[in-house]
């Protein structure tokens, strides 16, 4: 397909980044996009025995031949931006719309000091609120207002419509989750945009007509970062301890909330991304039985159940299986459909 959309389908977490350097790997796109809020969002991958937390720089930097590209509506914040442009290599194939908005040290400083911000909405201290605050005001500051920046500034949905144009792929990707959408999620305690397929295809400037598929990601638990905000049946942190769920968050290090896979939220999520496709990840964490395997065959079979009732509740494929964090660690059955 020419144009694949990963996004998330909970409250973020979800292993993303992950799947999207899969399919990088996998697909060998052309292009690698990134859509979505800007360095408040962290995608972790596991690859050639390294670990990588990135927060501007595409996930499917991971295949060296894609060209990668930081979409218009993505906060940039120049720091974080060149520290991840060097760790991944990626200097002489990176590109950032002209119109991406700067985040810049007095955004962090208001976000900070704002006690709505940090104590009620538990924001993560990176600037993005206030960033897209200016934006909405027309005062932000854009990437092409950054001398530094000038070598990498581009026309990213100019790039991407002539890539297609050729048919060739193009990888999309998203940030945080479905339900931490400004206007499909639990606001007040959500993020500052729209962060289901649809905005991420506007954020790099492509249109519904363009998108082939649309892989929405879950989590085989659902995990939720910000201490704040509604999460169905959360376990205590007792509770997540005894199980081995437990987790840390990329940004900001805190320790993630718990529940059980949410089926009622997934049905929304597909129906509100127009999924054409499901990603499960953490499948171990559910069914430590299952760390580590590549063959659906040799998947326990309260396992497999799982995956199969999941299939037929929701009504689309899981085509990916994650069973732990190397990027390799993933079942493809895209191949049975």
């Amino acid at each position: 397909m020419a144009c694949t959309v990963v996004v998330g389908g909970f409250f973020g977490s979800e292993g993303k980044g992950k799947v999207l350097a899969y399919l990088a790997l996998r697909n060998r796109p052309s292009v690698v996009a990134r859509g979505g809020v800007g360095p408040n969002a962290g995608h972790t991958i596991v690859y050639s025995g390294r670990e990588y937390k990135l927060r501007q720089i595409p996930s499917g930097f991971t295949n060296r031949d894609s060209r990668l590209l930081v979409g218009a509506g993505v906060l940039i914040d120049p720091d974080v931006f060149f520290r991840e442009m060097e760790t991944t290599d990626t200097r002489a194939r990176i590109g950032v719309d002209n119109q991406c908005a700067l985040v810049e040290p007095k955004h962090i400083q208001r976000e900070l000091k704002d006690p709505y911000l940090s104590q009620v909405v538990k924001s993560s201290g990176t600037g993005v609120g206030p960033c897209m605050e200016d934006r909405v005001r027309r005062v932000a500051k854009l990437a092409r207002d950054h001398p530094d920046l000038a070598p990498y500034l581009t026309d990213v949905a100019g790039d991407i419509h002539a890539t297609l144009d050729e048919d060739k792929p193009v990888l999309v990707e998203g940030t945080q989750g479905t339900f931490l959408s400004l206007y499909h999620g639990t606001y007040p305690h959500c993020t500052v945009k729209d962060v289901t397929a649809s905005s991420i295809c506007a954020d790099v400037g492509i249109g519904p007509t363009k998108v082939d598929d649309v892989i929405v990601v879950f989590k085989s638990i659902v995990t939720r970062s910000s201490p704040a905000g509604l999460l169905p049946e959360e376990l205590s942190e007792e509770d997540a301890q005894k199980k081995g769920w437990q987790e840390r968050t990329t940004v900001t290090g805190r320790i993630r909330r718990v529940a059980p896979f949410n089926l009622e939220m997934a049905k929304r999520a597909v129906k509100l991304n127009s999924a054409t496709e499901i990603a499960l990840t953490k499948l171990d964490a559910a069914y430590p039985g299952c760390f580590g395997l590549r063959s659906y065959e040799k998947l326990p079979h309260e396992a497999r159940q799982f995956i199969e009732n999941l299939e037929a509740e929701m009504k689309i494929p899981i085509t990916l299986i994650g069973t732990g964090p190397d990027t390799f660690d993933i079942i493809d059955r895209a191949s049975r459909y």
